[in-house]
């Protein structure tokens, strides 16, 4: 019986990440590093809606949902498969309970879906669903995650994709001292499993308020651990981005 496959976070980035070469050309490092996925099932911090809504799984419109970038980013394509058989499996893995699904055939792939999956696996040749994050409820999302594991024994990859620290107006040439302390909080969490910390990370991270303003791009984290399965963390890309973004990625298994 093959292995598991691994369970990652991704640090996303802005569209702009397509012509970073240091950080797309980790990205695709860390992708043949792994196994090949089966399929992709995505997190993505730019799509919440309650219940966990499915993507297309049909080839749709990607979504365009960033403003002020050049006209070339909005003719970005990534026509990957459709997932339906995958689509099928998370119905019946959530159920009729309290993370039960509902579908949204239209709904196309965000940025914070497919720009980093463009790094990853550029020829676009592997099937991708997106599914909704619920909310932002620590213990529902850590179910989520947790209802979904024997995707792993699929071949399926499981990811989040979002950033440990996201402050909009805190662009610099330095990494500030906030952003490190958050960083470094994060990585000795994830490092010594530590879920509950984790949860709890409002209250229990340094400067959760300046790295967080908003805490969209932390929760897929939480869905992502809650599928680790108590596997090891380890992070494949780190350093920072912008300043005060910082690029950890997280791959369990």
């Amino acid at each position: 019986m093959s292995a598991p496959m691994p369970v990652i976070f991704i640090a996303h980035g802005a569209p702009m990440l397509l012509e970073d070469d240091i950080w797309t050309t980790q990205l695709a490092a860390w992708a043949k590093a792994m196994p090949r996925p089966a399929a992709v099932l995505i997190f993505s911090a730019h799509w919440e809606a309650s219940p966990p809504n499915l993507g297309a799984t049909s080839r749709v419109p990607l979504i365009y949902d960033f403003s002020g970038f050049p006209a070339h980013f909005y003719a970005l394509e990534y026509p990957a498969p459709g997932a339906p058989e995958l689509a099928a499996r998370v119905r019946t893995l959530l159920g009729a309970g309290p993370s039960s699904c509902v579908d949204a055939p239209g709904r196309g792939l965000d940025h914070g879906a497919y720009i980093p999956l463009m790094c990853m696996y550029p020829e676009a040749d592997i099937p991708v669903l997106q599914v909704s994050l619920p909310g932002e409820d620590p213990a529902r999302l850590l179910a989520l995650g947790q209802a979904l594991v024997p995707l792993r024994d699929e071949g399926v990859l499981i990811a989040g994709s979002g950033f440990l620290t996201h402050n909009m107006r805190a662009f610099s040439n330095a990494t500030p001292a906030w952003a490190t302390a958050f960083d470094q909080w994060a990585a000795r969490t994830l490092a010594g499993g530590d879920i509950e910390a984790l949860c709890d990370y409002r209250a229990r991270a340094p400067n959760v308020a300046t790295a967080l303003p908003t805490r969209e791009h932390f929760t897929p984290l939480i869905v992502a651990a809650g599928a680790a399965r108590g596997d090891s963390a380890k992070f494949p890309i780190e350093g920072f981005a912008f300043g005060s973004f910082t690029k950890r990625s997280v791959q369990w298994g």
